[in-house]
């Protein structure tokens, strides 16, 4: 039924998506970023995290960057509704590849097209090895390893490698600069899944905690990237996965903790040992292959928003279940989302 009265609210509108029109409110500051000079674009977005959190789910869909938004378009075409929550990431790969360093700015220009049409943007980085060059490969270079004096180099400042880490997320921060300069704000997943054991950042809680702070100290304090919702996104709780508490770098620095299930079951565990870590922070899936099923939502229901990885929708979801989570009265389409965001939205 909520679906239905939805549907008949908004046949008077079509889609922006489908139009090319803008969707806009007013902004109002919210209360809750770690960062005191956050922009009013973020702070409304993290409050709207709490608003909806325990009520519904966010859809949502990454994009590599080759496809701009192209797994989105398929998530549309599979339910007949776009996702609320548009994923992209940096890439460090050779140019016109999967994840080719040169769609960078490309991929820009549409999360700005995306967020005036009402999507949540969300942002991440495979980021290769500092002492490594771009472009690289995700296993030569991502999923590699950097030796103990490496890491004491990376980590201290004056360092030939640590000025070379700091050229390589300059890099990065012009990119998100032009999001805050377009009032874009964007749920970041820096050096994600630490609590594993591939990426060159996994794996050692004191190092890993210390190259997110210099990252947060970098890109708020240098960069004055007052745009980021800076999330802490570890990885489901399993074989050689160490816990989530380990890894977490403060409640200073984080404003959402996020974790990555690839596994066939939402654990509970998982759920649980994440709001305890979160302490009343908002908490999300920030990649599933599986989509979590409605009933599984409702017995987790403070994750915010669930964001399925490229092009797993299809291949790793039957059609059935797919539309029984975008149907699912606990869950959030974009229309959806948009309607919320208004209804919560305090009038001038």
């Amino acid at each position: 039924m909520r679906k239905l009265f939805l549907f008949l609210l908004l046949m008077s509108l079509i889609s922006g998506c489908e139009r090319g029109e803008e969707f806009s409110f007013e902004w109002t500051p919210g209360a809750f970023t770690v960062n005191p000079d956050a922009s009013p674009e973020a702070k409304q977005l993290l409050q709207l995290l709490y608003d909806v959190s325990g009520k519904y789910t966010l859809t949502g869909q990454h994009n590599h960057p080759v496809f701009i938004s192209g797994r989105t378009e398929e998530a549309k075409q599979l339910t007949g509704y776009y996702p609320a929550v548009w994923g992209q990431e940096f890439g460090q790969s050779l140019a016109n590849s999967l994840d080719g360093v040169n769609f960078r700015q490309r991929n820009m220009e549409e999360a700005i097209r995306k967020y005036h049409q009402g999507f949540v943007i969300t942002l991440m980085w495979h980021a290769i090895r500092p002492i490594d060059d771009e472009p690289g490969t995700f296993d030569g270079n991502v999923m590699a390893r950097l030796t103990d004096t490496q890491w004491r180099k990376l980590l201290t400042p004056g360092t030939r490698l640590h000025q070379r880490w700091c050229d390589q997320v300059d890099v990065i921060a012009g990119y998100l600069a032009e999001l805050r300069d377009a009032g874009v704000p964007v749920l970041w997943r820096p050096y994600h899944e630490p609590n594993g054991d591939w990426f060159w950042w996994c794996g050692n809680p004191e190092r890993y905690k210390k190259l997110y702070r210099m990252l947060f100290d970098r890109f708020i304090n240098v960069h004055h990237l007052n745009n980021l919702i800076w999330v802490f996104n570890g990885t489901e709780i399993r074989n050689n996965v160490m816990p989530y508490a380990d890894f977490y770098p403060g409640d200073d620095v984080v404003d959402v903790l996020a974790t990555d299930v690839y596994s066939e079951n939402f654990q509970r565990s998982d759920y649980q040992d994440l709001l305890t870590l979160a302490n009343g922070k908002p908490i999300g899936l920030g990649e599933v292959g599986k989509l979590p099923p409605p009933d599984t939502l409702a017995n987790q229901p403070k994750y915010c928003w669930f964001m399925c990885w490229s092009g797993y929708l299809a291949e790793k979801n039957k059609a059935a279940d797919i539309e029984a989570v975008y149907d699912a009265p606990n869950t959030l389409t974009l229309d959806e989302w948009k309607e919320f965001v208004r209804e919560s939205t305090p009038p001038n």
